[in-house]
């Protein structure tokens, strides 16, 4: 009985991660000892669903800065339970009450954050293309960003969640991942943020923790044919058509010659790029045209965001108050497609190379 007791415990603390079982007011369960409840008792699942004790889940609120926001542990506890923990707390005991999980507060929380990533990448960087827009604002809150902050944060211990097993059904579904149940907890969390206090207030924890991150847009940006899509931009912003010039060369006739090419619209050079053929010179030279006008940024002071006439105190968004200031940029021009499809109407030569 004592060895049977002491595995018992071992395999219920592999989940209690968090904090250990001395907060709990009985251990081991009653369930677990007694018949015929002993043989269904499911230790390690039992312990993953145990709640954190209070003191941890108030610190996980200060560590992150929301302690004057978030003062009820069960509304932290809340935001740290996903959806698939339901599953297994019915599969314990499946008279108890439902678990309040993070599902609808993930939901808003995922709208929020993907207004404030979008508006903020769109006003950065406003002739960004459509595609790259989209897989900028991923790297700022995709799921895989919300699952490293997560763990920045210390969230792992306190997630309570549970490994669904793939669905049966026409379309296959993969088995629910631990990084996805800890993006859950971020989302969450802004959107507690949103509701406690007021959605600027949502908006500046999503830069604290977001936004405020380093991305490289530069390596999103692909090209079929630069040089096409050089010729189909300059013709939207009614320039003279590109030209390439040879700059400079060393090694023509060796094994490693190295060219330098710039592509011109009039007297204005566009871009610069070197290779060991002049072919390539030139695709460089297109490229580096192209990226000096997607990557052009918005300065940090001039940068405004139509969320800003949002009211600012506490409440939501839709009480009378003040609003505030914000001046709408003039609509840039359409984003340059590719001309993959051949139906741009741009010529397709080749650029020529005066010497």
């Amino acid at each position: 009985m004592v060895y049977g007791r002491k595995r018992l415990v071992a395999s219920a603390v592999k989940n209690l991660t968090a904090v250990s079982a001395a907060h709990l007011p009985k251990f081991p369960p009653p369930q677990a000892l007694k018949s015929p409840k002993a043989k269904h008792f499911d230790p390690e699942a039992w312990g993953a669903l145990q709640p954190p004790p209070p003191s941890a889940l108030s610190a996980f609120a200060h560590r992150i800065g929301l302690g004057a926001v978030l003062t009820d542990p069960d509304i932290i506890l809340q935001a740290c339970t996903h959806p698939s923990a339901q599953h297994l707390a019915r599969q314990q005991d499946p008279n108890a009450a439902p678990l309040a999980t993070n599902a609808h507060l993930g939901t808003l929380g995922n709208a929020l954050m993907g207004l404030f990533a979008t508006e903020y990448v769109h006003a950065s960087y406003p002739y960004l293309p459509t595609r790259v827009l989209k897989a900028a604002v991923t790297a700022h809150v995709g799921p895989l960003t919300c699952s490293n902050v997560a763990q920045e944060m210390g969230a792992v211990p306190l997630l309570r969640w549970h490994r669904e097993p793939p669905i049966q059904s026409a379309t296959y579904q993969p088995p629910l991942q631990r990084s996805d149940a800890l993006a859950s907890i971020p989302r969450a969390l802004t959107a507690l943020v949103y509701q406690h206090r007021s959605l600027p207030s949502a908006r500046q924890f999503v830069h604290s923790f977001f936004l405020s991150r380093d991305v490289d847009i530069r390596s999103m940006i692909k090209f079929v044919d630069p040089k096409k899509a050089l010729k189909e931009m300059v013709a939207k912003f009614q320039r003279d058509p590109p030209k390439s010039r040879l700059l400079k060369e060393t090694g023509r006739f060796s094994n490693s010659p190295i060219f330098v090419v710039g592509i011109y619209s009039g007297n204005d050079k566009l871009g610069e790029g070197f290779g060991a053929s002049l072919r390539m010179a030139e695709y460089r030279a297109a490229e580096d045209a192209l990226l000096s006008v997607y990557l052009t940024r918005t300065p940090s002071e001039l940068l405004q965001l139509p969320t800003s006439t949002f009211p600012l105190g506490i409440g939501d968004v839709f009480r009378s108050a003040p609003e505030g200031t914000y001046v709408a940029p003039e609509l840039e021009q359409a984003e340059v497609m590719y001309a993959s499809g051949g139906k741009s109407g741009v010529a397709s030569e080749q650029l020529s190379i005066a010497s």
